[in-house]
């Protein structure tokens, strides 16, 4: 029996943008970027000859798995519906057929599937209405779709169904008629982005005024306006970084139980913002970066190498990946102590990389807990695998009881004794930071403890009345 034979007209439905809430094309080029960044200049080749030739070319140097995919619930439950009423429901899209077959195929959810395989169509806009109106005839189609290439469609569609649209494209699809439905479960933007660029990390950040602290300058208005503006900066890098290994780790973050729930790996910012996003925090970073001497700059550019590298390879490689994680907060300190031209202190470099440490491999530690739970014997992405945690807890509570000593060896020192009147009152830290490090440990081994050693410290009580104390103590002994 032929399309235009069904007394009810057939679901069609787009994927990129819609069924999924990715752009399979832009994630095709990331991940080809990152690990095959020679391979796109190949590309430029096919683009000459077309879109449709450029998409099918990277179809063949890249592959899509579907299982993890995010998938927009609604939209599922609405082809479900179709097909329990015994209508007839159409992927169609303009991504390559390779791609959209196995999307196909892995839902189980669809009798026909429409795609790009002719190297000069690409199966978008004007292509894809007149392909569906040769189907299934003028207005005997229901269309759900998200973006502007889909307003041509909606056009010639029975139904018009808009699923989370691009800018102004409700109210283009309105104006060319009755919308029957419109699905959008987003979250507010300016929430996403917050999200995306991890602002609560900024406070890894306040390390740069640590130096300002430590050589008691904070009397130095020029000083204090230096190390802020410092501050400023490393949020502005780390955040384009933040953005960049989120768009460069979507398979391994999609494969991890909470990291599958950032914004990129779930779908709620496209990708192609996500790029410009990255370059403009970039930008913004280095120029502000004028402002501050060169040794500042030295000090943001061994950074943004250093997390470049990390972001692109070195994570991948055991121990490697820890010890750059806990240089990266040493190297704010020393950025923090070239954006005010002062000396940084043996001791409190020391200090902080054996703490770092530890809350590095905190960080890892737990991520193995949440994969033993769920069954993986590997994390995806990494070179650990699950039965590694003793071991890392074993090195972990080692590292911080280092930087516990360090602490005591600096009290007891004639460095210590020149900056502070009454340093005795700093062996308060000491039992301070003994207690709160293996606190910290004991909560990680109970699987208690966040992924993110940062966010636990902000978000627990405990710790933030330990700062209140630590602060009264260094006051005191100043």
């Amino acid at each position: 029996m032929s399309e235009t034979d069904c007394v009810t007209p057939p679901l069609c439905v787009d994927l990129d943008g819609t069924l999924s809430r990715t752009d399979l094309t832009a994630e095709s080029l990331l991940a080809l970027g990152k690990h095959h960044p020679l391979r796109l200049l190949g590309l430029t080749r096919e683009l000459a000859r077309g879109r449709a030739a450029c998409k099918l070319a990277l179809a063949r140097l890249s592959c899509c798995d579907p299982a993890t995919l995010p998938y927009n619930e609604a939209v599922l439950d609405l082809v479900r519906t179709a097909r329990a009423e015994g209508r007839r429901t159409v992927l169609v899209s303009a991504s390559p057929r390779p791609w959209v077959d196995a999307v196909a195929s892995y839902l189980g959810l669809f009798d026909e599937v429409l795609a790009t395989d002719n190297p000069a169509i690409n199966l978008s806009g004007q292509a894809k209405a007149a392909r569906l109106v040769a189907l299934y005839g003028e207005r005997a189609f229901d269309y759900a779709g998200n973006a502007r290439a889909d307003l041509p469609v909606w056009r010639h569609a029975r139904k018009t169904i808009v699923v989370t649209p691009e800018h102004g494209v409700l109210a283009r699809a309105r104006s060319q008629g009755e919308v029957a439905a419109v699905y959008d479960d987003r979250p507010a933007r300016s929430w996403t982005w917050l999200r995306a660029t991890r602002i609560h990390q900024w406070a890894k950040n306040l390390l740069v005024f640590v130096p300002l602290l430590a050589a008691h300058a904070w009397d130095r208005q020029t000083a204090v306006t230096q190390a802020c503006l410092a501050f400023l900066i490393f949020g502005l890098a780390a955040s384009s970084v933040y953005l960049l290994n989120d768009l460069l780790d979507l398979d391994a973050d999609r494969r991890h139980p909470r990291k599958k729930l950032r914004p990129f790996a779930a779908g709620l910012l496209p990708l192609p913002q996500g790029v410009l996003g990255t370059a403009a925090l970039f930008v913004a970073a280095l120029v502000l970066a004028a402002f501050l001497p060169l040794t500042f700059r030295a000090a943001l550019a061994a950074y943004l190498g250093i997390t470049l590298a990390y972001t692109f390879y070195l994570k991948q490689l055991v121990l490697v990946d820890i010890l750059i994680l806990a240089g990266l907060y040493t190297v704010r300190l020393v950025a923090g102590a070239e954006a005010i031209e002062v000396p940084l202190s043996f001791w409190l470099l020391a200090l902080s990389f054996f703490l770092f440490m530890s809350l590095a491999l905190v960080k890892r530690y737990t991520e193995l807990l949440v994969q033993r739970d769920s069954g993986s014997l590997t994390v995806h992405g990494r070179g650990y695998q699950v039965r590694d945690f003793p071991l890392l807890q074993t090195m972990g509570m080692v590292s911080g009881q280092l930087s516990v000593l360090v602490l005591a060896l600096y009290i007891n020192s004639e460095s210590g004794r020149v900056l502070y009147r009454h340093i005795e009152y700093l062996w308060f830290l000491c039992v301070l930071l003994l207690f709160w490090v293996n606190r910290v440990w004991l909560l990680a081994h109970r699987g208690e403890m966040h992924d993110d050693p940062l966010v636990f410290a902000l978000k627990d009580r405990v710790s933030r009345a330990i700062a209140v104390v630590a602060s009264l103590a260094v006051w005191l002994a100043r």
